[in-house]
């Protein structure tokens, strides 16, 4: 078949785009429900909705206080070599992979699989496995930067002096270590900031361990209901309200750098180091990390993207916004630092830290030494909760959207989607009050190392890949992205899919396994075993979707692999079709129902299946094929 009427038959695949309507549930059409049809999913309002909310999604917390610290502590110029490679060649290549396939088969992070390669819907269920368990703990966060703006509303920062009732006589403010005379005669050598007693004595009130956990704390408690909420009523009606916001979002962040940047360009300049593998590895996840993939998310927000929308140079402009703010906040971050570590007489390596000892430690100190503390730090904390609050809209309306489309005469219905929304909230902040306890701190980084870590993510784009590029045919999805925007993208997507990502993704994962260290707490209190033990159910929870689930449509499937190979011409002209045509006989009942058609519709999945199975027989084995 030509090529001109092969795009022109994939086009007939798809419905037409539909207009939301206010006031209707998203994802239901007025219509549908007056003539008691099926439900059908609406589109993004305007192309801008779609932008800015997949800017929100990804522009968040991670760009703020994790880039920068890597980008320090692996060499400052010689992190960005390994950073650039896996941008180009694995966080890009997947970011648009997802937001095409979204866009082509109108599913979420769920279905889509099942329609494109249903041998690898697996893959569908690990992205929502991580997903749910990073909502749970990432909206924490939140709740710990509400608390910290609540107390910004006082005549002195309450962690900008010692003598508050949670200080310790070890406490010592820094205009005494400043003056090393009165330090040296103070003779202190076991002391601590009143920052930091802050965060661990009056924030957390932390435990000595895990197995500790203690009663939680009602004040974090509250907050973390009050976010849970402000991101109810932010998603019940979809994520295109919540879009709009992000331009104040990125100006907000833009804003914060207020001080020299001399003193960020010498950091860089002045770190001297090659990439090492743990360099890679850093690399690696924070790319994965920042661009928020294999998380289902993307897919679920390019499925309400109109079928001929250009998403190709949307992704492209978006990857250099995400990245640009990484290298914009990395410069007002150490900015910060450096006027912090001048102030203190001390090296920027005695204050730069990642995580939430930078939001929670390190910024609050630097912000009490700054004009107009009071007002800096009110900036910082909203600042905080905007970037997260966006991100987690983002991540739970991509959950949402996965689950909805698996069961949509159900959940699209008059307002079940907004009871669904309210009851999948209410579950997570509840397990979620194990982090806002006294030992909540230590369950928190269980989550954050094993739960959503960048072994998880790793192994979910190299299959995303090998399902795409090796099963599906990457020629196949490039026919599909060509018909979607009316060329085909640059051929390093090509190659990226097929080659160059599942090798970096593959030798990352194992460079990650090699290099595994077990979870450690201020790099003092070691977690017992039983913990570890849980933190890699947490991960193997998620990963051990895919095989599971391909081993299942193996084992569902009639007959064995090679005698379906043999019959497969002998189906395409004998049966209706599989269940690919079904489908698209049902949504496009007089376009296309031809024997090319058919053949185009068929996938790679029984030829390299067929390959494992005939090695399989030679060993004595019965494979089972999977039938569509």
């Amino acid at each position: 078949m030509a090529q001109k009427e092969k795009l022109q038959c994939l086009k007939d695949f798809h419905k037409d785009t539909l207009k939301p309507s206010p006031g209707k549930s998203p994802g239901t059409r007025p219509e549908d429900e007056a003539e008691g049809k099926a439900p059908q999913r609406e589109k993004w309002a305007s192309k801008l909705d779609f932008v800015l909310s997949v800017a929100g999604g990804f522009v968040g917390l991670g760009n703020v206080w994790r880039f920068p610290y890597l980008c320090y502590k692996n060499g400052g110029g010689a992190f960005l070599i390994p950073y650039f490679i896996f941008l180009f060649g694995g966080g890009l290549p997947v970011f648009f992979l997802e937001v095409a396939l979204g866009q082509y088969t109108s599913e979420g992070g769920i279905t889509c699989w099942a329609k494109l390669c249903p041998i690898f819907t697996g893959i569908g269920y690990a992205s929502i496995v991580i997903v749910s368990l990073l909502n749970i703990y990432y909206i924490v966060i939140l709740a710990w930067g509400l608390y910290y703006l609540f107390q910004c509303f006082q005549p002195e920062l309450p962690w900008a002096k010692c003598k508050q009732p949670w200080n310790t006589e070890h406490c010592v403010e820094d205009t005494v270590r400043k003056n090393k005379t009165l330090w040296l005669a103070a003779n202190a050598t076991n002391f601590t900031s009143p920052v930091t007693e802050f965060w661990e004595r009056n924030v957390l009130s932390i435990s000595t361990g895990i197995e500790d956990i203690g009663p939680l704390k009602w004040d974090l408690a509250l907050c973390l209901l009050a976010v849970w909420v402000i991101c109810f009523f932010c998603i019940w009606k979809g994520v295109k309200s919540t879009g709009k916001v992000s331009v104040t979002h990125q100006h907000t962040l833009y804003f914060l750098v207020i001080v020299d940047l001399r003193q960020s360009f010498e950091i860089l300049k002045n770190q001297q180091s090659h990439p090492t593998s743990q360099v890679w590895i850093d690399a690696g996840t924070q790319i994965f990390f920042s661009y928020a993939i294999c998380l289902g998310a993307m897919t679920s927000l390019g499925s309400y993207n109109k079928y001929k929308y250009n998403c190709y140079r949307d992704c492209l402009l978006l990857g250099g916004l995400n990245s640009g703010t990484s290298f914009v906040s990395g410069f007002a971050i150490f900015s910060v630092l450096g006027f912090m570590a001048q102030e203190q007489g001390v090296d920027i390596a005695d204050v730069a830290e990642s995580g939430p000892g930078l939001a929670f430690i390190a910024y609050p100190k630097a912000v009490s030494m700054m004009p107009l503390p009071t007002l800096w730090a009110i900036l910082f904390f909203i600042m905080l909760l905007l970037l997260g609050l966006d991100s987690q809209f983002v991540e739970v309306e991509g959950q949402i959207t996965s689950i909805v489309d698996l069961y949509p005469a159900v959940l699209r219905k008059g307002y079940r989607r907004e009871i669904f929304i309210a009851v999948m909230c209410f579950m997570s902040y509840l397990l979620g009050l194990a982090m806002v306890t006294k030992g909540g701190m230590y369950v928190f980084q269980l989550f954050d190392y094993y739960a959503a870590s960048g072994v998880c993510l790793l192994w979910v784009a190299f299959f995303e890949c090998i399902a795409v590029a090796w099963v599906y045919g990457v020629d196949n999805f490039y026919d599909a992205v060509e018909d979607m925007i009316g060329y085909r993208p640059n051929p390093w997507m090509k190659w990226s899919w097929s080659i160059i990502t599942p090798v970096l993704c593959m030798g990352c994962f194992v460079f990650s396994l090699v290099k595994y260290k077990p979870l450690t707490y201020n790099k003092v209190y070691e977690y017992p075993d039983w913990a570890i033990g849980l933190g890699w159910i947490l991960a193997l929870s998620s990963m051990i979707c895919i095989p599971m689930v391909m081993v299942i449509k193996i084992l569902q499937s009639e007959g064995p692999l090679i005698e379906e190979n043999q019959s497969k011409v002998k189906r395409k002209q004998t049966s209706p079709g599989p269940k690919w045509e079904q489908w698209l006989n049902q949504a496009h009942p007089h376009h296309c129902r031809n024997n090319d058609v058919s053949a185009l519709c068929e996938r790679n999945t029984i030829d390299v299946l067929s390959v494992v199975s005939y090695l399989l027989t030679l060993v004595g084995l019965h494979c089972p094929v999977y039938s569509r």
